[in-house]
Formats: C-alpha cells, structure tokens, sequence
C-alpha cells in the first residue's frame, strides 16, 4: 500500500469540468423537468400507482390460480377410482348374473365354471389398470415387501429365512407396492 501514488490534489478525484455544447434546446428543457421536484414526484407517485397496481393484479391472478388448482385436485381425488369401478361395473353384473344361476342351478360343475369366468374378468380388468400380484412363496424375507405373521420350523435349512406360506396377497399398483404380503416365515 505504501508504493501507491496519491494524486497530486491531496486525494480527492479531478472532476471533468467541460459542458457538452452540441445539447440543443430541447436538452435544457429536459433538465429543467428532472431538476422539477414536483414533476419528479408527481412521475415517483404515478410509478407508484402503476406498480401497485400490477402488484395487486400479480397477487389476485396468483390466488384465482391457487383456488382454481385446489379446486380441479379436489375434483381429480374426487372422481380419481371412476375409470377402475367403471371398468369393474361389468364384473359386477356377471357376479348379479352368476348368483342368479347359482340359485337356478343344480349342475355344480356350471356354477363352478361361471364363477371362475367372473374371477378372471375380474383379475383381467385389474391387470390392465397395473394391479399385479406379488410372488412369495419361496422367496427369501424379505421385510420390505413382506410382512411376517408367524414363524415356523421347517425340515430343511435351505427354507430357513424364507416365506413357507402366504397368508394374504401382496400386491403392486404400477410397480409400487400398495399392499404387503402377510406370510409364514420358516425358521
């Protein structure tokens, strides 16, 4: 810092000093306007109005947006299950139809054959909106996909850590697990 020259003025900044003689006389009168405090609130003031303005227009359309998405989520959660009971309305009338035969029906061999129709209708239209079943049996434990009921001793080693049976289904919904599979673990 010590090898830094001052300027010879004892530090302060020489000011340019030369006045720009090719302003014409419109020039002046625009100096005169920004050197008006008066024009020069009345223009502050109306900048003002007008931000204001675009401000509380910003923060209206902002909240018509908010009420309109709640609304259509409301709406979507509302009406969300309407194409899977649509597409299970048939199901329901085979099952109407299938018990009517079962009442007329003496031939268990007929009822039995139209009971499992409707089951596979039934499993064929869940498949095609993602539903899959989930594989346990003889998988390892897995406590992610599993959820162990009980524990019971199995003969052979090579069971032991894995599902020996399968309470209740798992199922995934797209890939993702929408509910877990209640199984036996050997041990």
């Amino acid at each position: 810092m010590e090898n830094m020259q001052q300027p010879e003025n004892g530090g302060a900044m020489e000011q340019d000093s030369t006045i720009d003689i090719s302003a014409g006389p419109d020039d002046s009168s625009a100096q005169a306007e920004a050197g008006d405090p008066k024009k020069e609130l009345e223009q502050l003031k109306a900048q003002v109005a007008e931000f204001k303005e675009k401000y509380l227009r910003q923060v209206a359309e902002f909240d018509n947006f908010r009420k309109r998405n709640a609304k259509e989520r409301l709406e979507l959660i509302q009406t969300a299950g309407k194409e899977v009971i649509t597409s299970l309305l048939d199901v329901l009338d085979d099952c109407d139809r299938a018990q009517q035969q079962i009442n007329k029906s003496s031939d268990i061999n007929e009822v039995r054959e139209g009971v499992t129709l409707v089951f596979s209708k039934l499993k064929n239209s869940l498949q095609a909106k993602g539903l899959k079943a989930m594989e346990s049996k003889g998988q390892p434990f897995d406590p992610d996909l599993h959820e162990a009921v009980t524990e019971v001793p199995v003969p052979s080693d090579d069971m032991k850590g894995k599902v020996v049976d399968e309470v209740q289904k798992g199922y995934y919904l797209n890939e993702k697990i929408i509910r877990h599979a209640k199984v036996v673990v050997g041990k």
